[in-house]
């Protein structure tokens, strides 16, 4: 029996299972109020799912807006296209030229099911993109897993990386960068964000607005089926009456190859100007889609839902509207363009669908088999949710945690004791080499790629004929943001703006996910408020502008919550992608000199971490202005490669540089007047190091000391070795800075 939209009128007491679907006893109340009576069932389907933290960012919606919104002046958006608010952003790179990128996760999803949930991760990140009208170029993922010495960690993370490169490889589209870390914290909530790239021109530029009263709804790609539902907000019983969605699979199944049509499908479509708007189909679903299209426009949309085509026909009404199927997009198009448009989808053999058509009255109206079962307004479905300002306090342990210094860790005592611990911390699983990740994706499909993993920024180039291209860099630091969330959000920005002055771009534009635990948790709400005003402060202080991103919360496992994890994406420019650096040397001879101040910094340093399995104190101080500065002369200089200083501090960056080309070299760091422990293991920000001819080194120095950034030459690359001169020699054969390929203990 259809729950209707007369029978909700006339069975106003009928009890509805508001809570197994995630809502509370008030927002219940509050959408009999918006209604004027009980939802019907799949009302109830959409608003839940609609109203969940993934699609309404309840809890965060008021800090985004008095952060991100509220200081982000009209200078810093002088390249800003589109901002936030819509699938991506996009950002004017040049010549009629333009970039929308974005990085979302797919967190629980991938703890479930590893291998599916990573790859619907790329494969929603990847449609957003494409909504903009924009053809996807690249992906980057940046990886969170728990301990590395348990086997579960390598049931998720094998699983994940293979769902990331099946994927992403199909689509032959460059995976540019990324990161891995592993942590206790991560170990029942993994990490998965991934982020992906598309360009466009300017006039091509599309927006998820339903605006053209008669236009057509079209839904088109794969079918929909029972895969997926209850993604977003977490179904709790096994079937509902009246409707309700049975119990089914949470995590999403993929197909690249059906995305892959969908993508070519799309772009013709945009080429031949046949779509007035777009939407992806991912969280929520067809619930999403016709609400966000319908509330953006400002205008209203009927949908007759039996004309959804299914793989499965058991489907209720609630479940087809909450699916989350893959590879699906929802388009309104014109009455006289609609032929071609369908047309266009037949060649491609892609399966379409007119499902309804926009209309002007302001409702979303959504019949089933002649039954009337939706009829709300779209803008309390999609914009309009519940905005909470959850109460949040500094932890007391917080001060605990921050006295706890690591000033109190014995240092090493011998040259030898020293030598010991630098080899333990290269081969960590958190330092070593991640070519054993990497060498999974296809980095330089499409041949525009200019730099990726294990150089500082993915570079792709835009412009064939005049080489204009962008680099992207993704950072964050969840020990130093556990730290001091201001401070550790700040961090992330500084590093990922400084990976992208490394290779010479200029920073234009921000994206982030913010990943952190349950918002009800007062300390955990602070976390996240912390973050995103350091976040937020540091973006101002360097004038460029947050697009868009993701919130991830109820990140916790048990009583354990994840490290706070505020990942950061900074776009750059290049007029001419061919002035790229790699991050090594690669050949004898060259000069290397390191920019930046070194003092002893070791809160949450890999030191402190993986030789006393400490973690206290505060993190590195983060100077945005002495980043700049520094930025400044990375963009002015001409040198043969440069490689940012971060986790690990000299000795590390050292060791990646030798290793990027196996050339050693020989470096004395007693012109930094440190003990060789500070000098090479410190974690000081804003530090770089650069190389090439004498001459060029020379250039360089007088160009930092103009700059105000402190430079000294500090060796030659050459030989098998690296060899380090301080207080002691050490030295280490190129063949093991690579470290080793971690995995499980038997």
């Amino acid at each position: 029996m259809h729950d209707t939209v007369e029978r909700a009128q006339a069975t106003p007491d009928e009890e509805m299972p508001y809570a197994e679907l995630g809502l509370t006893e008030d927002e219940y109340l509050h959408i009999t109020q918006l209604l004027g009576r009980r939802p019907t069932a799949a009302e109830l389907a959409m608003y839940s799912v609609m109203w969940s933290e993934h699609c309404s960012y309840k809890s965060s919606k008021k800090h985004l807006a008095a952060q991100f919104g509220a200081k982000t002046s009209e200078d810093m958006k002088t390249h800003l296209l589109v901002g936030m608010g819509q699938n991506a952003g996009v950002v004017d790179i040049g010549d009629g030229w333009a970039v929308t990128f974005k990085v979302e996760s797919h967190n629980h999803p991938s703890y479930v099911e590893p291998y599916q949930g990573a790859a619907t991760g790329v494969g929603g990140i990847v449609r957003d993109i494409i909504s903009m009208g924009a053809r996807p170029v690249a992906v980057m993922d940046q990886l969170r897993f728990g301990d590395p010495q348990e086997a579960d960690t390598w049931r998720v993370a094998s699983g994940v990386i293979a769902g990331i490169s099946g994927y992403g490889n199909c689509l032959g589209l460059a995976n540019i960068g990324g990161e891995t870390d592993f942590d206790p914290s991560y170990q029942g909530n993994p990490l998965v964000n991934a982020l992906c790239v598309g360009v466009l021109r300017h006039e091509d530029i599309h927006l998820a607005n339903a605006e053209g009263e008669g236009s057509k709804v079209v839904l088109f790609g794969a079918r929909t089926g029972g895969d997926g539902i209850g993604g977003a907000s977490i179904l709790a019983s096994e079937s509902f009456e009246g409707g309700m969605p049975a119990k089914r699979p949470s995590v999403q199944v993929g197909d690249p190859f059906m995305e892959k049509i969908l993508i070519e499908c799309c772009l013709e479509l945009f080429a031949e100007g046949l779509v007035e708007a777009i939407q992806d189909l991912g969280a929520a679903g067809i619930s999403c889609a016709t609400s966000e299209l319908a509330s953006n426009g400002g205008m209203g949309m009927h949908v007759d839902l039996e004309k959804v085509a299914l793989r499965d026909p058991s489907l209720t009404a609630g479940e087809i509207l909450m699916s989350e199927s893959q590879e699906r997009m929802m388009a309104t198009v014109a009455p006289d363009k609609l032929d071609r448009a369908l047309e266009i989808m037949a060649k491609w053999e892609v399966e379409a669908q007119v499902i309804g058509e926009v209309t002007g009255d302001g409702r979303l109206t959504i019949d089933h088999e002649g039954h009337r079962i939706v009829d709300v307004d779209p803008t309390t479905v999609a914009h309009d949710g519940p905005v909470y300002d959850r109460p949040y306090r500094r932890p007391a342990w917080q001060d605990v945690l921050q006295a706890d210094t690591p000033d109190s860790l014995p240092a090493p005592a011998s040259g030898a004791e020293l030598a010991d611990q630098l080899r333990t911390i290269l081969h960590s699983p958190n330092e070593s080499a991640k070519d054993w990740v990497t060498r999974r994706y296809d980095r330089f499909v499409r041949g525009n790629t200019a730099l990726a993993a294990p150089d500082d920024a993915g570079v792709v180039r835009v412009v064939e004929d005049t080489g204009r291209g962008i680099a992207i860099a993704t950072d964050a630091n969840g020990w130093y943001t556990k730290l001091d969330p201001r401070l550790g959000a700040r961090q992330a920005l500084a590093e990922a703006y400084r990976n992208v002055c490394t290779v010479g771009a200029e920073p234009r534009a921000v994206t982030n996910c913010l990943n952190f635990g349950n918002p009800e948790d007062p300390e955990l709400m602070w976390q996240l408020v912390e973050a995103m005003t350091g976040l937020a402060d540091g973006c101002a202080e360097l004038r460029i502008p947050v697009t868009g991103g993701n919130v991830s919360l109820y990140n916790t496992s048990g009583d354990l919550s994840i490290n706070p994890t505020p990942v950061v994406g900074v776009l750059g420019v290049l007029d001419d992608v061919a002035t790229v650096r790699p991050s090594g040397w690669f050949e004898d001879g060259q000069a290397i000199v390191l920019l930046g101040d070194t003092t002893a910094e070791f809160g949450g340093s890999a030191w402190a971490r993986e030789i006393h399995g400490h973690l206290g104190g505060t993190p590195p101080t983060v100077d945005l202005k002495a980043e700049q500065r520094l930025g400044e002369v990375l963009r002015s200089i001409d040198v043969a490669c440069a490689h940012d200083l971060s986790e690990g501090g000299l000795f590390i960056a050292l060791a990646e540089m030798a290793a990027r080309f196996s050339v050693g070299a020989s470096v004395d760091i007693s012109c930094l007047n440190l003990s060789d422990h500070a000098a090479l293991l410190s974690e000081s920000q804003a530090r770089c190091l650069v190389a090439g001819t004498p001459q060029q080194m020379a250039q360089v120095i007088e160009r930092a000391e103009q700059a105000g950034v402190p430079a000294r030459h500090i060796g030659f690359s050459g030989g098998d070795l690296l060899v380090i001169e301080g207080e002691e020699r050490y030295s280490f054969p190129v063949s093991e800075l690579s470290g080793t390929e971690p995995g499980p203990v038997a």
